[in-house]
C-alpha cells in the first residue's frame, strides 16, 4: 500500500491546476481574483475552491478575493516547489527519452541525474548531458548520489521487479509510467500514470451522446 495523503487525493490533484492557472494569471498581470472568477476560468465551483484552500488555512479576504501573487507563492510552498528533487529514469525507450528531454522539470526543482537501461547499445549515450548507464549500476549510483524520485519506464512485466529494487535502495518516491500499477510499502509515494486511461476517457466523451441515445436517455 502506497503512502496515503492527509487530505483527499482529489484535493491534492487539484493543487497543481490552481498553481498553473495562477501562474497564467500572473503573466497576464492579474493582481487579484475572486473564487467566483477563478471558478469560471477553471470550471470548478467557487465553493470547491474555497474548501480546498481552507484545508491549508484559507488565503482570501471577503470582498477582496485572493492576492494572485501571494496565493501562487503559498501554493508553491504547499506543493513543495522550491526544493530540489533528484530523479533517475529507469528505461531509456521512447517514453524514458521523452521524459529525459522534457525541458520544464528544472523549472520546478526536478533534476534528472541518471538514466538507466539494459540495452548495451545505449550505454554511454547522453540525453541533455545525462549519460545512459547499465541498469545493473543503479545500486552503486544511488549509494553515491541522493535520489529522491525513480521514474519507471519499463515494460509492465518488469515494473514490479524494478519498483521492489528501488524501494530496497531507499528511494521513497516512484513515478510509474509502466502500463500497470505497482505495489509499494506504505512509506513510499507512488504515482501510477496510465496514458491509455486519458485516451480512453477522450474516447468515451466523444461517444457519450450516442451512448445515451441508445439507452433512451437525453
Amino acid at each position: 500500500m502506497a503512502k496515503k495523503t492527509r487530505v483527499s487525493i482529489a484535493v491534492v490533484r487539484r493543487l497543481p491546476r490552481y498553481h498553473r492557472y495562477l501562474e497564467e494569471l500572473l503573466k497576464k498581470g492579474v493582481k487579484r481574483i475572486s473564487s467566483k472568477e477563478l471558478s469560471e476560468i477553471m470550471n470548478i465551483t467557487a465553493s470547491q475552491i474555497r474548501q480546498d484552500l481552507n484545508v491549508y488555512g484559507g488565503f482570501g479576504q471577503q470582498g477582496y478575493g485572493y492576492n494572485t501573487e501571494e496565493l501562487y507563492k503559498k501554493l508553491s510552498e504547499i506543493i513543495g516547489i522550491g526544493k530540489t528533487y533528484n530523479m533517475i529514469i529507469i528505461g531509456a525507450g521512447n517514453m524514458g527519452q521523452a521524459l529525459a528531454n522534457y525541458p520544464n522539470f528544472e523549472k520546478y526543482g526536478f533534476k534528472i541525474i541518471g538514466i538507466f537501461d539494459r540495452n548495451p547499445k545505449m550505454f554511454g549515450l547522453k540525453i541533455r548531458d545525462v549519460e545512459i548507464m547499465d541498469v545493473d549500476k543503479i545500486g552503486e549510483f544511488v549509494r553515491h548520489n541522493r535520489v529522491d524520485i525513480a521514474i519507471i519506464c519499463v515494460p509492465s512485466e518488469n515494473a514490479q521487479k524494478v519498483a521492489d529494487k528501488v524501494v530496497e535502495m531507499g528511494i521513497k518516491a516512484i513515478w510509474n509510467f509502466a502500463p500497470t500499477d505497482i505495489d509499494v510499502p506504505d512509506d513510499v509515494v507512488v504515482e501510477n500514470v496510465h496514458l491509455s486511461d486519458s485516451l480512453l476517457s477522450i474516447c468515451y466523451r466523444m461517444n457519450e451522446d450516442d451512448l445515451f441515445k441508445k439507452l433512451g436517455k437525453k
